[in-house]
């Protein structure tokens, strides 16, 4: 896709609109002073009918018929198009019609419609059709059959036609003005409003991975719709920097884990190759060599499971789940740490309030509970026992916890026992196996089902681990 400019839609949207009302208003104003001006001929029209009108006068004998005195005609509204006009009595039809009334143009005064237009010599006219108007030339003393008169005026449209031209032309230069006033002020109020972006943008590539210090300016803060986006970006370089800080020291505790397997291994090896042995030297060098290669083995499948259980916290394995049984998952853990359980004489109880099932690996849940049933056996004292509980289901979550009876854990190594490489106990060497990988591969697993895993401990009262999980509705 193409880049585009932010600014030139902006601005684009603005003159649009403003366009589109420039548009409107041309219309409307061209509309309305078409019909004001309409009603003012109207106006003129009935005005000039009713002069006519009273230039129909009585006859002088009391026969009740009447004739057209031209003599005063009202003068037309269009100097250069004379004004037409036809007058019909009640009782004889046609009374008169102008001198220029056009030929072929017949009009009855009961099919005419009050407001008509009709065009004579390519010129157009709007008609007013008058009824049942009275004579008004009365005689004193003499009565008469009164009578009314149907009168039809009509007039050109060429001034009006060049009067709505003339304010619409007006009202379309006056538009252009303002619409180029508006797209400078516009212009000038986008670039105004998107400097707090400029600002934004040139303080954020000024963060790098050696300086994670985000200041958000002034001006940024003073916008409304921007804090969501400087929040949204202050969250992320946490988490970023957060992440950095972990892969640092994720790669120099897993580089300082290697090294030493690595070094033993070398060292034994080169011990065996500086002088000739015996048979029996050379057995037991290799199988030192071989508990090395073992430890560092285990030490690369520990965290190649932690990979994938980081991988699965942030989705991106994307399987499609099966529903399982908590408590078979549990049942197949406990077996799995049943030989060291009886190796240190630690009794495991299993205690289940019903079936609950969810949607997970049971690779994955089993991988969970043999990690916190381990550390719960090592700790236990000899002859102790380590509870199982698994929990009803309360408001979606099923919780299943694991006590031990050991010395517990210090306040101050409880709250990082889930990070990776951490053995706050300096009895754990690497003798016994201990890489300290367990529960941050627990805790990354559980995250990934959308659970969460919690420790609570006091010195000499034993350890509660507790993981809540979402089960099937």
């Amino acid at each position: 896709m193409h880049p585009h400019s932010m600014q030139r839609r902006l601005l684009a949207a603005v003159m649009l609109s403003q366009l589109l009302l420039a548009a409107g208003l041309l219309l409307a104003g061209v509309l309305y002073t078409h019909r004001r001006l309409l009603a003012t001929l109207d106006a003129g029209l009935e005005s000039r009918a009713m002069s006519v009108a009273a230039l129909v006068r009585y006859t002088e004998d009391a026969t009740g018929k009447v004739y057209f005195d031209d003599t005063l005609m009202p003068q037309s509204i269009d100097p250069r198009h004379p004004d037409l006009f036809a007058v019909w009595t009640e009782r004889s039809g046609l009374l008169t019609r102008s001198s220029n009334w056009p030929a072929g143009l017949e009009v009855s005064p009961r099919e005419a419609r009050n407001h008509w237009h009709f065009r004579s010599n390519h010129i157009p006219y709007r008609a007013l059709l008058v009824s049942q108007v009275p004579v008004l030339d009365r005689e004193e003393g003499k009565a008469f059959q009164p009578q009314t008169l149907t009168i039809l005026y009509a007039a050109p449209l060429l001034q009006l036609e060049n009067q709505v031209r003339e304010a619409g032309v007006f009202i379309a230069l006056a538009s252009l003005v303002l619409l180029g006033a508006t797209g400078l002020l516009a212009l000038w109020g986008i670039r105004r409003g998107l400097r707090p972006l400029e600002h934004l943008a040139a303080q954020a590539t000024r963060v790098s991975a050696n300086n994670w210090e985000f200041r958000v300016p002034e001006d940024v803060q003073q916008v409304e719709e921007l804090r969501p986006l400087t929040r949204s970006m202050a969250h992320m370089l946490e988490r970023l920097e957060r992440s950095f800080a972990e892969q640092r020291e994720f790669v120099g505790n897993a580089a300082h884990e290697l090294k030493t397997p690595v070094a033993v291994l070398k060292s034994t090896l080169q011990s065996l190759l500086q002088r000739p042995r015996e048979a029996e030297e050379y057995r037991l060098g290799l199988e030192r060599s071989l508990e090395d290669l073992e430890r560092l083995e285990g030490l690369l499948q520990w965290m190649l499971r932690l990979a994938r259980a980081e991988q699965s916290e942030h989705g991106a394995l994307g399987r499609d789940l099966e529903p399982v049984e908590l408590g078979a998952t549990c049942e197949e853990a406990i077996a799995r740490i049943r030989r060291l359980a009886d190796a240190r004489n630690v009794k495991v109880h299993l205690v289940t309030n019903g079936r609950v099932r969810l949607r997970a690996d049971p690779e994955d849940l089993q991988l969970v509970w043999v990690n916190l049933l381990e550390n719960a056996v090592r700790y236990s004292p000899e002859g102790g026992a380590v509870e199982v509980v698994i929990a009803g289901v309360e408001s979606g979550r099923a919780r299943v916890q694991f006590a031990d009876h050991g010395p517990g854990i210090p306040a101050v190594d409880l709250p990082r026992i889930f990070e990776r490489f951490y053995r706050g106990d300096p009895s754990r060497t690497r003798a016994t196996g201990g890489f300290g990988l367990g529960l941050a591969i627990a805790k990354a697993l559980v995250e990934a089902y959308g659970g969460t895993i919690a420790a609570d401990s006091r010195a000499g009262d034993g350890t509660r681990m507790t993981v809540e999980l979402p089960v099937m509705s």
